[in-house]
């Protein structure tokens, strides 16, 4: 169908003739073989034939189109010495060092491993030493590796060369230490910060790797260090200790069996996880009885994946053998903190091995646009410098050994280029980070990398995240609809006379069913066929919500000074002024704390069970029999509970409206209620469940289990079996949670837009609620219209939906990331040409991945620098991508601050930020360069008068101390005062953004 339509503008036929014949040209070679390989998962070939034009004037060359379709790309292949010319040198500089890398550090083939409780020595292979290593360098490779990085760049090259000639008798125009000591004063300045920064890691790791742990053996608990821990050790790790390396959860001092953990220096998640110990080693009477049974643990081969675990705990010697399922709830991972209770855990992981190691990458060295541009004109200076050498020796008629005074002259008007650029450059961006740091506007602001301050200057593309970014993370309970009616912030004391007064009805009921067993269930499963009275079903949403979750209650109390017996007994005191609440996400939080404003408390939670407070002090007790935690891929959580006074047994789930649409019984009013709360900026859950009968639930069971136990597919076999649950349940509310915006968020948004900075917003959550957070930040204007981008899964697809983007005109852009991810499997340039062209663009239900991939393909095919800004660890992919990483301290933790070049506290001093500190930086930065560059022109320019006086003789004006004097301590402090230099006050640059726009377009040497 995509092939019948006309492209706009529409082509001539006499294009396509010659768009034939230009393909034939090819040959029956390797012609033959585009339609083949140009066809996509059965998609038509014609579309190659229909390339998306990116602009008007791409229509006057009847071939531009084919180079700017990346599927229909023709190029020419270079050969011979063009080909090595143009680029070719560095591929094979690069194949070769990847090779020699390959040889010199082989990677051994991770496998899957049996590790038996307590003996190492049974290990089939040999595993890593647990030993953290954060050292860039060696012993052997500190000198080479920090001279590589200085003379990579070429202003530092040449003056090595130009200090290796002063050793050539005939070459020699000074004293060696004019040349020798500015660069030997530059290395030993970089040589000893690099050394000291080598050490303190060292020491780091020295001290880490140090700590000492208890090991359990058979004789009792032995100390030993962490590197010297192996698999199959069984660790012991008290409160508050690091755990040091990947365990399986045996063993803990709490009665429930389980433990809290801080995964912050993981994830960077501030949220306490909890933790279940393997079922069949904590119902054993004593620790030592470890030793005393046959087991192992079957781990799966190391992986990056933090969030996912599949192995096996077996028993041998018992009759007959007990095998039990582990997932990431009963893994201790390292560099997490035990946050309460002591735990026994059997190591599978140790050093390079780990999650944490294995997930920590080198971030890649930054390079500020200002360096590279100073580079570029220091070869420029290069050449102007040969040029004035060879011009003198034209002129003095190549008398003589011609070359040699050439050299000379080269030496002699070295000056030209400053060996203190880039001294002075690297003390200025250390001023620079000193003012950002101490400005009192834009308090905890932190300067990680030196080179960011000139770059916030110059800044094009500002990508964000929306949760704890431009929002606050901080969750409060708006709406809570029912189908017919609906609840508001001032109706919430409706709600809680309905909680108050259904307990009684729901008891009434409770004791007429305690009379049978069989007969009350076959009447719940109809039940929700009745029209129940707004009372229960009020009662029945707020009991689903207060139970439908994976928070835990905590209480601060004074258990610290008490024994273990009676920090139990203290937990029990369930006053609600030392009650807190923990959960993986702020969501979770803010519905728990909303069903206690109503009425229903949840007071105490552990494995098995929860327990609720009623508004008339009734506890109510459930078991909890399955729990299944809420995951990107599914985007809901489910629990079965059984009601203690009833003996019921309830399958509770709540989940996204897009899950849980065809999962629910059908309605009328949930689509439309999500798209009105989506506009109102809130974050929609649908809230269901499911009566079970004791049969069904031990049908499940069963098959649950077995699911659990298996080694290859588990997860998709564990998805199915939990999926047979997940039918015709009954929809109980949807809930509405609000996440207010961060202070200021409006005019600072409208500040960098003025600034000439398009702003791009990256977020997970769902396309009405971007668009509505976007509009209501004032990220997109009310009076600016939005095109929304048709949800795309084919090449036909993307290719109509962009041919009707492309018509549209100075709107912004939403779309989701599935759609993008076909846009930019097929269309990649074309997508990013349109987009950038966008006022403002929104990205919903985006992975990290793609945001990392939206930053790399904008440094590719656009223009200008970007800066990625985020605050949770989904964020610093992003943020490392950028040139320029900003990361926010909020809720979810410090991962993004800690990866981030620059660290703030708010949103809002980004404004600060970047029209005060990265304009005054940069423009400080330019004179700066210029005004050492002219310090060299002028002592070169008086050289080369006074060698055309003296009949163009190559000797030098000023001997020894002097010329190096000149170009450094004299004339040093002066220039240097330009770091302080100001044109307009910090007010006038806020009032006047468009000061800033101007930064992007130019050059260091057109800067005044």
């Amino acid at each position: 169908m995509a092939d019948q339509i006309p492209l706009y503008p529409v082509r001539g036929a006499a294009a396509g003739r010659k768009r034939a014949a230009y393909y034939s040209a090819a040959g029956p070679g390797p012609g033959a073989e585009w339609p083949s390989r140009y066809q996509l998962e059965g998609e038509s070939a014609p579309l190659d034939e229909m390339p998306l034009m990116m602009s008007e004037e791409g229509f006057e060359d009847d071939e531009s189109d084919y180079h700017t379709l990346p599927r229909a790309r023709v190029t020419r292949r270079r050969r011979g010495l063009e080909w090595l010319v143009c680029g070719g040198w560095k591929l094979l500089c690069t194949s070769c060092c990847d090779w020699l890398v390959n040889i010199c550090q082989r990677k051994r083939e991770l496998k899957a491993r049996t590790v038996w409780l307590g003996h190492p020595e049974k290990c089939e292979e040999k595993h890593p030493r647990n030993s953290i290593k954060n050292q860039k360098y060696n012993i052997f490779t500190f000198i080479p590796g920090v001279l590589y990085e200085q003379f990579k760049f070429f202003l530092n090259l040449y003056f090595l060369v130009v200090s290796c000639s002063q050793f050539v008798p005939a070459l020699k125009i000074g004293y060696l230490y004019t040349y020798w000591a500015p660069l030997g004063f530059v290395l030993a300045v970089t040589i000893t910060r690099e050394a000291i920064d080598e050490f303190r890691r060292f020491q780091r790791d020295k001290e880490v790797n140090s700590h000492l742990y208890s090991r359990l053996t058979v004789r009792g608990k032995v100390q030993v260090k962490s590197s010297d821990i192996q698999v199959g050790d069984l660790i012991i790790v008290e409160k508050n200790q690091r755990i040091p390396s990947d365990m399986v959860f045996l063993r803990t001092s709490e009665k429930a069996g389980s433990c809290f953990i801080r995964t912050d220096q993981l994830d960077g998640e501030t949220d306490w996880k909890p933790k279940v110990a393997v079922s069949c080693t904590q119902r054993l009477p004593a620790i030592g009885d470890l030793f005393s049974i046959s087991a192992y643990v079957y781990a799966p081969k190391p992986q990056l994946d933090i969030h996912s675990f599949e192995g096996t705990f077996t028993r041998e010697d018992s009759d007959p053998p007990i095998h039990e399922s582990l997932s990431i709830e009963n893994t201790l991972w390292a560099s997490t903190v035990v946050a309460s209770g002591t735990v026994i855990g059997v190591v599978i992981y140790t050093g390079k091995e780990t999650r944490s190691v294995m997930n920590t990458s080198n971030a890649k060295n930054k390079v500020g646009l200002l360096d590279l541009e100073l580079n570029q004109l220091t070869k420029a200076l290069f050449l102007a410098l040969v040029a004035l050498s060879v011009v003198m020796v034209t002129v003095q008629g190549f008398a003589g050994p011609w070359y040699r005074s050439l050299s000379r002259f080269l030496l002699l008007f070295s000056y030209i280029i400053p060996i203190s650029l880039r001294v002075n450059l690297d003390m200025g961006k250390a001023a620079y980070g000193w003012m950002i740091m101490k400005d009192d506007s834009i308090p905890g602001t932190v300067v990680r990398t030196s080179t960011i301050p000139e770059e916030l200057g110059r800044l094009v593309y500002l990508l964000t995240d929306k949760t704890g970014t431009l929002t606050q993370n901080e969750m409060v309970f708006k709406r809570l609809h029912l189908g017919t009616v609906s609840y508001g912030a001032d109706t919430m004391d409706e709600i809680r006379s309905h909680v108050a007064s259904a307990p009684s009805q729901v008891q009434s009921q409770a004791s007429g069913s305690n009379t049978s067993s069989t007969p009350p269930r076959t009447a719940q499963s109809s039940a929700p066929k009745l029209r129940r009275s707004v009372s229960s079903r009020v009662h029945e949403a707020v009991k689903a919500i207060a139970l439908c979750h994976n928070v835990t209650p905590v209480y601060e109390s004074q258990a610290s000074v008490a024994g273990e017996a009676e920090c139990a007994e203290v937990d029990r005191d369930l006053s609600d002024e030392n009650r807190a609440y923990q959960a993986s996400s702020p969501d979770e939080v803010a519905l728990v704390q909303w069903t206690e404003s109503v009425g229903l408390t949840l007071v105490n939670r552990d494995l098995t069970s929860m327990q609720l407070r009623t508004p008339s002090g009734q506890i109510l007790t459930y078991y909890v029999l399955q729990m299944f935690p809420f995951t990107s891929e599914s985007k809901r959580m489910g629990v079965i509970v059984r009601d203690e006074s009833t003996a019921e047994i309830t399958f509770y789930m709540k989940g996204a409206d897009v899950a849980m649409a065809t999962i629910v019984q059908y309605n009328d009013w949930l689509e439309e209620e999500c798209g009105n709360m989506a506009r109102e900026g809130l974050r929609t859950l649908v809230v269901a469940k499911r009566v079970l009968t004791e049969e069904q639930y031990q049908d499940f069971e069963s098959r649950y289990t077995q699911a659990k136990l298996s080694v290859h597919d588990r997860a998709l076999k564990v998805t199915a079996v939990v999926e047979s649950l997940e039918r015709e349940m009954e929809l109980l509310c949807l809930t509405g949670v609000e996440d207010q915006l961060q202070a200021d968020v409006r005019p600072t948004l409208e500040t960098l837009r003025n600034a000439g900075i398009k702003i791009w917003m990256l977020t997970g959550d769902k396309l009405e609620t971007a668009t509505c957070i976007a509009k209501s930040s004032h990220l997109v204007s009310r009076t600016q219209e939005v095109h929304v981008f048709r949800p795309v899964t084919s090449r036909e697809e993307a290719h109509l939906e962009l041919n009707s983007f492309r018509r549209r005109h100075d709107c912004a852009l939403v779309i989701s990331g599935d759609s993008l991810e076909v846009c930019l499997k097929y269309y990649e340039l074309e997508f990013v040409e349109l987009a950038c062209q966008c006022p403002a663009v929104v990205c919903c239900r985006c992975s990290p991945t793609q945001k990392a991939r939206i930053v790399t393909l904008l440094q590719q095919h656009a223009t200008g620098r970007t800066c990625a800004i985020g605050d949770g660890g989904n964020d610093v992919s992003m943020i490392q991508a950028a040139d320029c990483g900003v990361g926010i301290e909020g809720k979810e933790g410090k991962q993004a601050s800690l990866a981030a070049d620059l660290s703030i506290t708010q949103f809002r001093h980004l404004g600060r930020l970047l029209m005060v500190h990265g304009r005054s930086s940069y423009k400080r930065s330019a004179a700066l360069g210029q005004f050492v560059m002219h310090r060299g022109l002028i002592i070169s320019t008086m050289q080369a008068v006074f060698s055309s006086v003296f009949y163009f003789a190559s000797v030098p004006l000023y001997q020894g101390f002097l010329m190096v004097g000149y170009a450094t301590v004299y004339t040093m402090f002066p220039v240097f005062s330009l770091v302080l230099d100001q044109d307009v006050k910090p007010e006038v640059a806020l009032l006047y953004p468009e000061l800033y726009k101007d930064l992007a377009k130019t050059l260091p040497s057109s800067q005044p």
